[in-house]
């Protein structure tokens, strides 16, 4: 019997994940991945030059959540991942045209120390009072989706989520509050008022629950951790983990439909020689956004196609940048600083690379990363070179009193790279998941289903990979 064909489509994080998740159930699997680009690893690239590890995508992965940690064990690759420093820590806020340091024990809305929320410079004391309302404000009982604003609105009021929730949310989805689903980005603040009534109460057991568990033992990370080379050491070690596969560089995927004989048809253009050709697999696994997968199933399912396209996305533009430690005067206690809307500035958020990792830069420079654009300034994309690095500039003269020109910058722009949870996006998925599960031996795969980070792509890589066996299994057995 020849073995069953597969076809991954999209070489990134969840396609990656897919591949080395199938290769794992079954290896007698003949495997194929195409990829568009000439490379691998989709956002997560790393460049490293003369002793700095650029990042030009994520830098970082949320130990908390198992996928990312589990899979790093499973390919051997756990003692290849370094923690945050240990000093300095934490990040700054933004608070009227000067660095604050967010409350310490802060998580986006839900402060599990209350003195540090007490002297916090960054909300005035009409706007403490009111987050500290929210241990009396009664519960939302309807169970509809809400705006990730306006949850923060009702329970803290509006200074919480101009000041910290914004900014903090922001640098994870992009996004704008207004318009993203708190069911979808922060289900863990809508589960702790149903349960507790309060996010303030819900905190408080949690802390005291998991300070038990610490006394417990067991590893233990910090909350972000990182490959020691950077992201793209990753990226490599999973290619080495799926093989034997047929990797497909710079082949482009035009279209996917049923073949008359059982199985799937994917035509595939050459982007080297322009040429196409079609092949034959059993079973196929889209690791696409959203916005490219839908137009490559138009004419199998029109309906599954526009679901797929009605899911947004936003860019992002993100700069390298080095500095002698000698022209930065600010201390730099930090990780960073992420900056609120309200306060108008470029910079959404600027992350000092080698204080928050080892070994990303020598000790007497500053690797700094910012991050620009997102769903409210889809305008920045736009920008040219010089304007972006302009704009940078004059922040970090304004906020860290740099005045020098950077040694060396990198810019990277990802045009529409953040899927947007806006209200009403887990009915929308749940729609999709149904029309996709009537297709036989097909999988979807990727962010923009039920988390963004790393970790949930490869969750939803793994989860593709696991149906289709099951699938593929089941048609061989009848």
């Amino acid at each position: 019997m020849e073995p069953q064909r597969v076809a991954t489509v999209g070489g990134g994080i969840s396609g990656l994940a897919a591949a080395e998740r199938l290769r794992a159930l079954d290896d007698a699997i003949e495997l194929h991945l195409f990829e568009a680009s000439e490379r691998l690893g989709g956002v997560l690239q790393t460049e490293n030059v003369d002793g700095f590890c650029l990042e030009q995508g994520p830098d970082s992965m949320l130990s908390r959540l198992p996928w990312a940690m589990d899979l790093c064990r499973r390919i051997g690759f756990e003692e290849e991942l370094v923690s945050t420093n240990s000093s300095p820590s934490g990040v700054y806020m933004v608070g009227r045209g000067r660095l604050l340091r967010v409350p310490e024990g802060l998580a986006i809305m839900a402060p599990r120390r209350i003195w540090p929320m007490v002297t916090t410079q960054i909300l005035s004391w009409p706007g403490k009072l009111r987050m500290a309302a929210e241990y009396f404000w009664p519960r939302r009982r309807d169970g509809l989706d809400e705006s990730l604003a306006d949850f923060t609105r009702r329970r803290f009021g509006r200074e919480t989520l101009e000041r910290l929730v914004q900014p903090l949310a922001g640098g994870i989805y992009m996004g704008d509050p207004e318009r993203l689903s708190i069911q979808a980005t922060f289900p863990q603040f809508v589960e702790m008022e149903r349960a507790h009534g309060s996010l303030i109460k819900a905190t408080r057991r949690e802390q005291a629950e998991g300070k038990a568990k610490d006394k417990a033992g067991g590893p233990q990370y910090s909350l972000f951790v990182a490959p020691r080379r950077g992201m793209s050491q990753l990226v490599e070690r999973l290619a080495e983990r799926v093989r034997p596969c047929e990797f497909h560089l710079r082949q482009r995927v035009e279209r996917i439909r049923r073949s008359d004989g059982g199985g799937w048809l994917v035509d595939v253009v050459d982007a080297a020689t322009g040429n196409s050709r079609q092949e034959r697999f059993d079973g196929v696994i889209l690791a696409l956004p959203a916005c490219q997968a839908g137009p490559l199933l138009a004419e199998m399912s029109q309906e599954l196609a526009a679901l797929l396209q009605r899911i947004t996305y936003a860019g992002c533009v993100v700069v390298n940048l080095v500095y002698d430690r000698s022209e930065v005067p600010h201390p730099l206690e930090s990780f960073g600083f992420v900056t609120p809307h309200v306060e108008g500035r470029a910079v959404l958020a600027c992350t000092f690379s080698n204080k928050k990792y080892p070994g990303r830069a020598p000790e007497s420079t500053l690797l700094a990363r910012a991050f620009l654009g997102g769903d409210c300034f889809p305008e920045v994309m736009t920008w040219s070179d010089e304007c972006v690095l302009e704009a940078i500039g004059r922040d970090l003269r304004d906020l860290l009193g740099i005045t020098a020109v950077p040694k060396l910058t990198r810019i990277k722009r990802w045009n529409g790279s953040m899927p947007q949870y806006y209200l009403g996006h887990l009915d929308l998925v749940q729609k999709i998941e149904s029309l996709a599960a009537e297709l036989p031996c097909f999988e979807l795969a990727g962010n923009y289903f039920r988390g963004v980070g790393i970790p949930h792509c490869i969750r939803s890589g793994a989860q593709a990979s696991e149906r289709l066996v099951a699938e593929l299994n089941q048609h061989s057995r009848a």
